[in-house]
């Protein structure tokens, strides 16, 4: 393991889920405590911990991060364990015994082999497996790579590849499946591989920038002062400057490594991880944590600093320690009082969202608090767009960007402003239609596989750049075989596959879905969501109909006075959607009616269905008929919307009902209706006391219905149409 955290008192973290911080651990942690215990050793490949002891070892899954969950245990020989990593089909275990020979494990039938280096040229700094398709596994040396096949018929490897370079220490992670590699008096020059399943790139070489101190002596950099860290697809290398006290950034493509700017550094001790695409920042010694959110390559943190927040921690356990009086603690409460420890001497950050208490054998996840994040944040359209990015507590997202509209549009706030938000909600909806990722939300995920195309992103991102060639994001992050254009990277796609890899420049083309069709399969399934499936969701997407259930309905249930500024805001939501070619249900346009109606702006209503403002729909037609009883113009326009719609049975209907049942049998018979019932227009006709009236409809219907002349019907208004005749005559 590295990244080990170093600090002079520790602190403790009992302030409770109330506390002030935007991350936090959560209690209990994953604890490791194997008697007679080797060490732990972190296997990324696999997101094992791994702890060894005498001659077995231990194992707990953690890509899936559960606290509760137990060791698995493989046998092995005994002996020194420098560095230990199962293969990525878990069928063999590699150990590292020296820095000349790594043995290997069968663990179904428990043969051992040992490969070695030679002694007097050379020395294994360490090894990692790939799931490339040239090579099994890649052991880094002093004097460069071996790309090896694992062969287990003969139990050996067998060279495949050798890249010969001086190297002093390496940089690896399974995420991003890259490695970079120092040299150099000050270990500043950097040589980068990416092994990945489709290809092995070699990166251009490139150096770091140091500051010289007040002596002028040349700093050394170390292994610890580097992070590969991996957001939004993109694959970054930070570096730790402690002369300047500031961390760099460089992105790494294709055929290029650009810097892209310093972040401040507040601490001798950095320490990075990555969650939700979220860089969190550990400023060791000073013990707070910063949050960054490099998708638009802003370099201003997203927060103040603040400390990091252990959540769930029994207070009781705590209280000897607290009040300074540990050594007079229980057993117990001792163990409690170290695992309420933050930023211990012996934490060690595991790539990319863990820690390992190293000295106690805990395991502890971050955590970001979403909701403390969004409420120290003023900037309302950035927060929003900060929380649509999320995918590991989508549905908390969602909740809180419909809160915060909900309440922007409450408080009044001016129009532009809260147009500025609806925008960013519709935006983030439109992209995640066009890529599919809302609609993949909407089911269940399918589980993990443990192995190595496990859980370490299912987002292939296919980025584009004005500098050079980009990385790609396929499972893990791949080096891009396209050559970039020049486009705004804030509007990067991101593909989801089902299958494990995805190929090299591969895209989907969105193009045959329309927006409007995603939509309506939108709306057929989500009316069938349980709790468990939202809890499952990977998008933070809000639909125009979850802004109507959750935002403009409960607002107007909630405003008084005049509505008119409700109407102004869906107006803008509608301009919105329009810009997007998204399609709104037409609960959303009825709402406009009533609240128009309510203040009786009729002449503006007229207006907004005049000039299509309100979409043509059954359901808007007959909402401008019910508000037209005290408005016959209001009234004349649903009729109207509805012979347009070429719902003509309603037409005819509603025509009966206003008493014009001459105009609508002449409307019925030239657009051939013929599913209304001929007792409709009688009685109509009856009820006026017209025998006039009666005598046509029932000519009519003899003339145009054949058979109706042999119905009980034409023979009940018939005898009617005879009884009123007579009473005229007499």
């Amino acid at each position: 393991m590295s990244r080990k955290a170093t600090t002079s008192k520790p602190t403790i973290g009992l302030r409770g889920s109330d506390g002030l911080s935007h991350a936090y651990i959560q209690y209990p942690p994953l604890r490791c405590n194997v008697p007679e215990s080797g060490g732990l050793f972190y296997d990324d490949g696999n997101k094992l911990l791994l702890s060894p002891a005498a001659d077995q070892v231990f194992s707990w899954k953690v890509g899936i991060f559960d606290p509760l969950t137990g060791p698995t245990t493989d046998s092995i020989s005994e002996g020194p364990i420098i560095a230990i990593r199962y293969s990525l089909d878990t069928k063999v275990i590699a150990i590292q015994r020296s820095g000349q020979e790594i043995q290997f494990w069968d663990r179904e039938t428990a043969e051992t082999f040992s490969h070695k280096c030679k002694p007097e040229s050379e020395s294994i700094l360490g090894f990692f497996w790939t799931d490339s398709r040239q090579c099994d596994i890649v052991i880094v040396k002093t004097n460069g790579l071996d790309l090896c096949a694992y062969k287990s018929e003969s139990k050996s490897l067998q060279l495949v590849e050798t890249k010969k370079l001086n190297v002093s220490w390496y940089v690896y992670t399974h995420e991003s499946r890259l490695v970079l590699l120092a040299s150099g008096m000050q270990c500043k020059t950097f040589h980068g591989f990416q092994i990945s399943s489709a290809d092995i790139v070699r990166l251009p070489r490139f150096e770091m920038v140091m500051a010289k101190s007040e002596a002028n002596s040349k700093p050394v950099l170390a292994a610890e002062d580097i992070f590969i860290v991996t957001v939004y697809g993109r694959i970054y290398c930070l570096q730790v400057d402690r002369v300047a006290m500031l961390l760099h950034s460089y992105r790494l493509y294709r055929d290029a490594v650009i810097q892209q700017g310093s972040l401040p550094i507040y601490s001798s001790r950095i320490a990075g991880s990555v969650v939700d695409n979220v860089l969190l920042i550990h400023q060791v010694d000073a013990k707070v944590v910063i949050l960054y959110d490099l998708f638009a390559d802003s370099r201003a943190p997203i927060s103040a600093p603040l400390p990091l927040l252990l959540r769930g921690f029994p207070r009781s356990s705590s209280s000897s320690q607290f009040s300074g009086r540990e050594s007079e603690s229980s057993d117990g409460n001792v163990a409690s009082s170290h695992e309420a420890v933050t930023y211990a001497d012996s934490w060690i950050f595991l790539v990319p969202d863990l820690v390992c208490d190293v000295a106690n054998k805990l395991l502890w996840k971050f955590n970001l608090d979403l909701e403390a994040i969004s409420a120290s944040n003023s900037d309302v359209p950035s927060i929003l767009d900060f929380l649509q990015r999320r995918k590991l507590e989508a549905n908390k997202a969602k909740q809180l960007c419909l809160g915060i509209t909900q309440t922007l549009i409450l408080e009044r706030r001016p129009v532009p402003v809260v147009a500025k938000a609806i925008n960013v909600l519709v935006s983030s909806y439109s992209h995640s239609i066009k890529t599919c990722s809302y609609l993949k939300g909407l089911k269940p995920e399918m589980p993990l596989n443990s192995g190595a195309q496990n859980s370490d992103a299912d987002v292939s991102t296919i980025e584009r750049d004005a500098i050079g060639k980009s990385i790609i994001h396929e499972s893990t992050a791949r080096v891009d075989s396209e050559t970039l254009d020049s486009e705004d990277e804030s509007h990067f796609t991101n593909l989801e596959h089902n299958s494990k890899e995805a190929y090299v420049g591969g895209s989907v083309n969105n193009e045959n879905s329309p927006s409007n069709e995603a939509h309506s399969s939108y709306v057929m399934q989500s009316s069938l969501l349980s709790v468990q499936e939202e809890s499952q969701l990977t998008s933070a997407a809000i639909s125009p109909d979850e802004m109507y259930n959750f935002v403009f309905s409960p607002v107007d249930e909630e405003m008084v006075g005049d509505p008119s500024y409700l109407v102004a805001i869906i107006i803008e939501f509608l301009h919105s959607a329009n810009l997007e070619k998204i399609r709104v249900l037409p609960n959303l346009y009825v709402l406009i009616i009533q609240l128009l109606v309510r203040n009786e702006r009729y002449a503006e209503l007229g207006l907004f269905v005049v000039n299509k403002i309100l979409e043509p729909s059954k359901e808007v037609a007959l909402q401008l008929l019910e508000s037209g009883r005290q408005n016959t113009q209001t009234r004349k326009l649903g009729l109207d919307m509805l012979r347009q719609l070429g719902l003509h049975n309603d037409y005819v209907v509603l025509l009966v009902q206003d008493g014009y049942y001459l105009e609508a049998l002449r409307y019925a018979r030239k657009y051939k209706v013929d599913t209304i019932r001929p007792s409709l227009f009688l009685e109509a006709a009856f009820v006026s006391n017209d025998s006039q009236h009666l005598a046509a409809v029932l000519r009519f219907f003899t003339d145009f219905l054949p058979g109706f002349k042999n119905t009980a019907e034409h023979n009940r208004y018939h005898r009617i149409l005879n009884e009123m005749n007579s009473s005229m005559t007499a």
